[in-house]
């Protein structure tokens, strides 16, 4: 059967993760698929990682999105005239609400100007108009507080007023055959009077933040699975060392710090319950998903290899569902950050065959 190329448009790309899944969608006979054609991202090693890997009508758009013009973007895809996109996807820059950045007062009161990105999104859905979109975000987005809770009402605001039908989510990575525990929100959408995508259902469960979620039928991927048979070298830094480094050997799979406390009964405590951040010397169990993988840890911030060293790149592709032939540009630490901000690609799969459907 012919294939159709649906074109769709990246925003905000990273390294391609999300881009990655929506150019996988298949469905049985659909005689389409989706390929990104142009994408806009300021990071330069993100921007050559995806000009290694996706085969766009012209070079990533390396410029802040708030200086490009929608009519560029729609040009780097090869669309001109009244011609529209497929699909657009994107998920803009997440530290104004995510988890992890909430220590930062000025980020719980809503002051990070990263907040507005949401904004050059929903100007490209109303411009571009887009048979369908897909945003990804941190769920952390959907919270009842005075930072996330106005942009969540106004990000929503913006679409109905973009014309679009919407259906958001949080989907736990894990619960969708991904070896790592990461909810993330994906809100898809239409034009209104079109028929919506349905979020996908749950392909694997398990236990996730002391609560069962997914598909009791299939079990969570665990860590070990998906490291099982991967032959990877010794990589430059990834011994832990420091002040701290020598603890982490003693501690079990799964633990972190807290393994050092007179809760713990531990001999020799080494610090107060609860006194560091979850994360903190927190090692990967091979009976389990990985907890989630951060972009730009410190330090002491897991999770780190069984083996009682950091993970090295090959091991982070694995737990996110790149190929193992994924290239990346860049240094170690780019790298880090670059998957450490993706949207693993096997969750993103299953979104955008959902909206591949209703196409």
């Amino acid at each position: 059967m012919p294939v159709n190329d649906l074109v769709a448009i990246s925003l905000f790309s990273g390294a391609g993760g999300l881009d990655l899944g929506v150019e996988s969608a298949t469905l049985p006979d659909a005689g389409a698929r989706f390929v990104v054609r142009a994408a806009v991202e300021r990071n330069a090693d993100a921007a050559a990682t995806m000009e290694k890997n996706f085969e766009l009508s012209s070079p990533v758009i390396q410029e802040d999105i708030l200086q490009v013009p929608t009519e560029k973007i729609l040009e780097a895809a090869g669309l001109a005239g009244d011609d529209r996109p497929d699909l657009l996807v994107g998920g803009p820059p997440c530290t104004p609400f995510s988890k992890s950045g909430y220590w930062l007062k000025w980020k719980r009161d809503g002051l990070d100007p990263d907040a507005s990105l949401l904004q050059e999104y929903t100007r490209v859905l109303r411009e571009a108009k887009p048979r369908a979109f897909i945003l990804e975000n941190v769920y952390s987005l959907t919270y009842n507080n005075k930072a996330s809770r106005p942009a969540y009402e106004r990000l929503l605001r913006e679409i109905d007023e973009a014309g679009y039908e919407y259906s958001p989510k949080v989907l736990h990575a894990a619960d969708y055959g991904v070896p790592q525990a990461r909810p993330r929100l994906f809100i898809i959408g239409v034009p209104k009077g079109q028929r919506m995508p349905v979020h996908p259902e749950p392909t694997h469960g398990g236990s996730w933040e002391r609560r069962s979620t997914g598909n009791s039928g299939r079990p969570h991927v665990t860590a070990g699975e998906a490291l099982a048979g991967l032959v990877s070298e010794p990589e430059p830094g990834e011994i832990v060392a420091g002040k701290y480094g020598h603890l982490l050997p003693d501690i079990p799979p799964g633990e972190n710090y807290l393994h050092y406390t007179e809760e713990r009964g531990h001999s020799d405590p080494q610090f107060k319950w609860r006194s560091k951040y979850w994360s903190f010397l927190l090692k990967l169990s091979p009976d389990k998903p990985s907890p989630t993988i951060q972009a730009q840890p410190g330090p002491y911030v897991g999770p780190f290899h069984w083996d009682n060293r950091r993970l090295r790149i090959s091991e982070m592709k694995r737990l996110f569902t790149f190929p193992d032939t994924f290239e990346f540009g860049g240094s170690r630490g780019s790298v880090q950050a670059q998957i450490g901000n993706s949207v693993p690609p096997a969750l993103a799969r299953q979104v955008a065959a959902a909206v591949l459907e209703v196409l």
